[in-house]
């Protein structure tokens, strides 16, 4: 069935309003980014404090009572990807619940399971998204939890928090906790990359590295309290830190994901709009040529029935 104008014209009103509400799409989008963003600039201050207090209390004290509360990597055990088999290794995977996303869930979830064969232990992974959580059930994974993805910034440190008192509910047992973060981080050149963390234990080098770090003032510092309490209190503040990162990150790419697609669905439906402004155009030129034919045809006919009379 050939197009008329009308339908033409309804169909590029319908287009326009699809136009428009991509267009708020993304500036909803790129303004979730940037809030994103600023919320994890805002975190490097907090974390130098945090790192500081950390490096204080490594150089008052040994190596041995780090260890043996389970700050720093074992000995002969610093392969970050093999775990001894009596550890327990705990994993938290940031998705999607999000629609205009890809294949946002799907490559992360075989991103995550992916690293997570290559390691030895129990294993318990916590999911952050409905979506995620069925992804890696489909993939034969039982999660040990699920978590609610926060929708905007000031619902991440609450998220965090339950992460950190669920994943921290096993230590009590004395089996060391390998804790690692599976999330997707925005990148230049691309709208994001799959990164992992590993969050627990800490690795020796970085440990040595904040222990050699100059202090920035002149005077000496020191721990008043030196018991693991301390010790705990400034590790849960810097998980606190690494988390809400990686939980940003994926907010942020989610949101670069579906400025994607809304740029590419802009580019479609501003072809769609111009194909059909030109059959428009085609349409109506076409109607005005018939008329103008008819009435001269008709015009012709009157001449030249005038002089046959």
């Amino acid at each position: 069935m050939s197009d008329t104008l009308e339908s033409l014209r309804r169909k590029t009103d319908g287009a326009r309003e699809l136009e428009s509400v991509v267009r708020t799409m993304k500036v909803l989008a790129a303004s979730s980014i940037g809030q994103y963003e600023r919320a994890i600039i805002s975190l490097d201050d907090y974390c130098r404090t945090v790192e500081m207090g950390l490096a204080v209390y490594f150089r008052q004290q040994g190596q041995a009572e780090i260890r043996q509360n389970f700050i720093s990597t074992p000995a002969g055990a610093n392969d970050e990807k093999s775990p001894e088999p009596d550890y327990a290794v705990d994993a938290v995977v940031f998705g999607s619940d999000q629609g205009l996303v890809g294949q946002f869930n799907d490559t992360l979830a075989d991103f995550a399971l992916n690293e997570l064969q290559k390691m030895r232990g129990q294993k318990n992974i916590w999911a952050v998204g409905e979506r995620i959580h069925a992804r890696l059930e489909d993939a034969g994974i039982k999660p040990a939890g699920l978590f609610d993805v926060p929708g905007s910034v000031n619902a991440i440190a609450p998220l965090v928090s339950r992460i950190l008192l669920d994943c921290g509910s096993g230590r009590e047992s004395g089996k060391e906790k390998h804790l690692y973060a599976f999330y997707n981080r925005p990148v230049r050149g691309a709208v994001y990359e799959h990164a992992s963390s590993r969050l627990l234990p800490f690795d020796e080098q970085w440990r040595l590295g904040l222990v050699n770090k100059q202090w920035p003032t002149p005077k000496k510092p020191e721990v008043i309290n030196t018991g693991p309490s301390t010790l705990l209190s400034l590790v849960r503040e810097y998980l606190f830190v690494i988390l809400f990162r990686a939980c940003a990150d994926s907010l942020a790419s989610e949101n670069a994901s579906r400025l994607a697609a809304m740029q590419r669905a802009e580019k479609n439906i501003g072809e769609m709009l111009e194909d059909l402004d030109r059959s428009f155009h085609r349409l109506r030129q076409s109607s005005i040529d018939e008329e103008l034919f008819d009435v001269i045809s008709g015009f012709e006919a009157l001449n030249i029935k005038s002089k046959n009379n």
